[in-house]
């Protein structure tokens, strides 16, 4: 196999098409993004709960766009260039996080879980979408004002929220080699990256041959001595066999299923019935009778209490900064073949050049 070509996205230009996932939350924070930067490719901060992050990291009290820009400044520093992985679904920080996007410059947006709100236009910043089917593609194109730079087109093999149905998983037609033509074919000249199960340098190349002008990981990058996730979390990676991946479908998350270790700590207090519901930190709620954000399907006042688990505390756990929390791991399809934590520069060499 060839050496990877390089990937342009607006205003973006990379030595090698290989963009790293978002992964929250801040498992992809600055240290990592930085890294995968001067490795060649791109790297993305995830913005979930980021106000919590600053607000204990520092001591004081942060809001969602000084933690947001104060996160993406660091990712910049020295000139890198850096996106960040906003979610719709995250309702009540999502204007605020994306103003503190716009106002720090960041290089690029990805809108993902959800159909991304109407927003100005920026000269500085490249608009990419993340979708799991050319269906939702269609809707957002005939609805969004401004063209996107790219699309990220995620399939079923992705780790943690996955935008399909349970059934969807492992059915038929649902595959990203299945759906990739038609993506493509309504995307036009606008460039696609492909993102789920994607795990070697063979990989990359047979999708850039489908059409596909770069890829998006996650899991490779997790397992990486500069990723966010604590050592109990990488080894945990490193020691999993294949079945010990599962898709579990009771996260608040608006009832999207949620690939994980089944061996995460919080996952096994959930069967032994001993992780109690509660929402302590509100990163996912919705609008009450009042229009306010107070609902949370994992409260321990909610009707649904028993048949959803509260994903807050349990992601914070998975970087260190909930040391009373079980911990949740979330991973992709592929982790089980993870076998060392290895270096950014290491993991892009053997990507680019096999």
């Amino acid at each position: 196999m060839s050496r990877l070509p390089g990937l342009t996205i607006g205003n973006i230009k990379r030595p090698f098409c290989i963009i790293q996932g978002g992964m929250g939350a801040r498992v992809s924070g600055p240290k990592l993004t930085k890294e995968v930067f001067h490795c060649g490719g791109l790297g993305v901060l995830s913005s979930a709960g980021l106000k919590d992050f600053y607000t204990i990291l520092r001591g004081r009290a942060y809001t969602t766009y000084a933690a947001v820009r104060e996160e993406i400044e660091t990712a910049m520093e020295g000139g890198c260039l850096v996106g960040l992985n906003v979610m719709r679904i995250l309702d009540e920080s999502y204007d605020e996080t994306i103003q503190a996007a716009l106002d720090a410059k960041v290089s690029a947006i990805f809108f993902g879980a959800g159909l991304p709100k109407q927003i100005k236009d920026s000269a500085d910043t490249a608009y990419i979408l993340i979708v799991s089917s050319a269906r939702t593609l269609k809707i957002i194109l005939s609805r969004w004002r401004r063209r996107p730079d790219a699309i990220v087109v995620e399939g079923r093999r992705a780790g943690g929220h996955l935008g399909f149905r349970l059934e969807d998983i492992e059915g038929p037609g649902f595959s990203l080699e299945e759906f990739l033509p038609e993506v493509l074919e309504i995307a036009g000249d606008i460039p696609v990256i492909v993102a789920g199960g994607i795990y070697t340098h063979e990989d990359i190349h047979r999708f850039l041959k489908m059409g596909a002008s770069g890829v998006q990981m996650g899991t490779r990058f997790l397992a990486t001595m500069e990723s966010g996730a604590t050592d109990d979390f990488k080894q945990a990676v490193v020691a999993c066999e294949k079945e010990d991946i599962i898709v579990v479908n009771n996260s608040p998350c608006g009832g999207f299923p949620f690939r994980i270790l089944r061996g995460s700590p919080a996952y096994q207090e959930l069967l032994a019935g001993t992780r109690h519901p509660r929402c302590r930190m509100g990163y996912v709620l919705g609008k009450d009778k009042e229009g306010k954000y107070t609902v949370c399907k994992a409260h321990p006042r909610h009707p649904a209490r028993n048949q959803h688990f509260c994903i807050c505390d349990a992601l914070r756990a998975a970087v260190g900064l909930a040391p009373d929390t079980a911990p949740m791991y979330t991973v992709g399809s592929n982790a089980y073949r993870v076998k060392k934590i290895i270096p950014v520069a290491e993991l892009m060499t053997e990507l680019v050049f096999g």
